[in-house]
């Protein structure tokens, strides 16, 4: 009989069980990576940087050379990495508390500086890693363990959308919000990485892919609900879409 293989691992990405929750966008975000790194050939000069969240154990699933960054600082070790190696492919890959909050400031100045590096952030609306805390990226009104009572604009300010900001930059060359919540953004995310992996190793500049992903743990979801959440709600203040491409086709 014959059958047709409609999956396959990526070489890039080790056999093993990740730690995420089950339905948890990492491991999705995680494939995408390593299939553009595949599809480019170019998995022995690849290097990214994990940070301190969920992702913090994801040198145990990339098949390839990976840093570990202290709380927020993963941009700063790109950049390192990147200067000295510059024929490098680095990956700079943080969550919303560990980019938007204590990386913040080594977010925004490499972004400043036009570095030549791409950063996928994960944007879940929360510290997924640490119990659910309120991030940067929590919505007005949306219940985490320190807002108990919703997140208030008077008190906690309003959520900071890190893809339009970025954009606003003259050295971001690429700056794009995409999702894993459905077939559609699974798809479109794909493309995004495999774009700002290219303009990297053509030397084009900094680029910022920011990937809506669910933690339905924390919002006390299921893996279904929680994905119905992203494309129904959080779109909503974090619009998909393009906000920045010097390279347009």
């Amino acid at each position: 009989m014959e059958q047709t293989i409609i999956y396959e691992r990526p070489s890039s990405m080790v056999d093993l069980r990740l730690n995420y929750c089950p339905g948890c966008g990492h491991g999705t975000a995680h494939r995408l990576i390593c299939e553009a790194v595949d599809e480019l050939d170019v998995r022995e000069r690849t290097i990214a940087v994990a940070p301190v969240g969920c992702a913090v154990n994801a040198y145990d699933y990339f098949d390839f050379d990976v840093c570990e960054a202290a709380h927020g600082r993963a941009a700063a070790v790109a950049t390192g990495i990147k200067r000295v190696l510059p024929d490098r492919l680095v990956i700079s890959y943080q969550g919303d508390g560990d980019l938007a909050s204590i990386g913040m400031a080594e977010t925004i100045h490499a972004a400043n500086r036009g570095e030549n590096i791409t950063v996928i952030f994960i944007n879940n609306a929360n510290y997924g890693m640490t119990g659910g805390q309120m991030a940067p990226t929590s919505l007005v009104g949306q219940i985490t363990t320190t807002t108990p009572g919703g997140r208030n604009p008077s008190t906690e300010g309003y959520p900071i959308k890190m893809a339009e900001l970025i954009a606003t930059f003259p050295g971001v060359k690429y700056a794009v919000r995409t999702t894993v919540a459905d077939v559609r953004g699974v798809r479109e995310t794909k493309k995004a990485i495999r774009k700002a992996f290219e303009l990297q190793l053509d030397g084009k500049g900094y680029s910022f892919v920011e990937i809506l992903s669910n933690c339905n743990t924390n919002w006390k979801m299921t893996p279904v609900e929680s994905n119905k959440y992203i494309t129904n709600e959080l779109v909503n203040f974090f619009p998909i879409g393009v906000y920045k491409d010097d390279y347009k086709e």
